[in-house]
């Protein structure tokens, strides 16, 4: 847990909550935690709290029980509601706990680094080979090619993370190893990280979802590691929810300028001319959300991409909706992509 160091046992004394508060890692989190021996959350401790013990006649031998604030807030993992989550930043709390239905720490998010919280799953697809950017694919994965001072698909696990998706899987084959190894199990970042092994053949981009075994969320936000962007996850959460779909696409917007007057025609009859029209087409982004239970239809151990489940729900009457992307997105495939995407993460922000 990336805020464990905020977690004190009821023992303590004010003397050592004093301490503890002294020696924490993230100076913006000066808030400490109190359990009891069942590691159940009793309370909150500040050094406001501690100051006003001591004014009222405490010493620092006391319990910290005795200067303990028991009316906390929090956030059950079993239930976070967005709503919820407004009113904490509505008095400006940062620190909440998550907790369990038994009252004991899951983890604690601190929303001066953390956007929100979505009741996602997430998963991105990892296992290719990049052999349009060979030879730089040789000995390395493409995801952990370096854009700027990081891999690729760090951008997308730092942006996931930013969003409060903390159950992430990485679908591997190609050079996985090496992916594992630089990531581990999440522990560090604040995630669990669950590695999906295509091991006799490659999936597509969205046939690994059948081998993962350990989502607990309804819905799954899916995505492609190659990708640089800075999209923003809750907008499309929500515009997921409210249009009640069955699958939200990310696109991005592709205009065709035409360079002469176009025709429209009824036979041949001319009907209306069109100057020099401009046409908006939308391509797919590679990143989607979808009700877990979806899953079921994609063939197993069978190469089956996100644009195949795609025909299959709109060919039985599933809601699939579009949702443009309006900041900043690149796929990078060739090695121009590659290049641009050296020059272009400079100037953009990603958090």
């Amino acid at each position: 847990m990336k805020y464990d160091s905020n977690i004190i046992d009821d023992s303590f004394t004010i003397r050592m909550a004093l301490a503890k508060l002294n020696n924490l890692v993230y100076k913006d989190s000066l808030t400490l935690f109190v359990i009891n021996n069942a590691h159940q959350l009793i309370g909150t401790i500040t050094d406001g709290d501690i100051r006003r013990g001591l004014l009222n006649g405490l010493t620092l031998d006391d319990n910290i029980t005795t200067v303990v604030h028991t009316n906390f807030r929090f956030l059950k993992a079993s239930n976070i509601a967005l709503e919820e989550l407004a009113k904490f930043k509505e008095k400006e709390i940062s620190l909440i706990p998550i907790i369990n239905d038994e009252g004991q720490i899951k983890r604690i998010i601190n929303l001066r680094h953390t956007k929100t919280i979505l009741p996602l799953d997430a998963v991105i697809i990892a296992g290719g080979e990049g052999r349009r950017l060979r030879p730089m694919t040789e000995n390395t994965p493409k995801p952990l090619l370096k854009v700027g001072d990081k891999p690729i698909i760090e951008y997308n696990i730092d942006r996931i993370n930013f969003f409060g998706i903390h159950h992430l899987n990485i679908t591997i084959k190609y050079l996985g190893q090496q992916i594992i190894d630089h990531f581990g199990d999440g522990q560090s970042r604040g995630l669990r990280i669950n590695y999906i092994w295509e091991k006799a053949q490659a999936l597509g981009t969205i046939g690994s979802l059948t081998l993962a075994e350990n989502l607990i969320h309804d819905n799954v936000l899916v995505m492609n590691s190659d990708l640089l962007t800075n999209i923003d996850f809750e907008d499309m959460y929500n515009t997921f929810v409210q249009t009640e779909a069955d699958m939200i696409v990310a696109t991005v917007p592709y205009e065709v300028k035409i360079p002469y007057g176009v025709l429209e025609t009824d036979g041949s009859q001319i009907t209306s001319l069109k100057e020099k029209p401009t046409y908006t087409y939308y391509s797919n982004a590679g990143i989607y959300m979808l009700k877990r239970r979806l899953i079921e239809l994609i063939p197993k151990g069978q190469k089956h991409d996100a644009t195949d489940l795609m025909m299959t729900l709109i060919q039985n009457n599933y809601k699939v909706v579009q949702y443009p992307i309006l900041g900043y997105w690149l796929d990078i495939g060739k090695p121009e992509d590659f290049s641009k995407a050296q020059e272009d993460v400079k100037h953009i922000n990603f958090t």
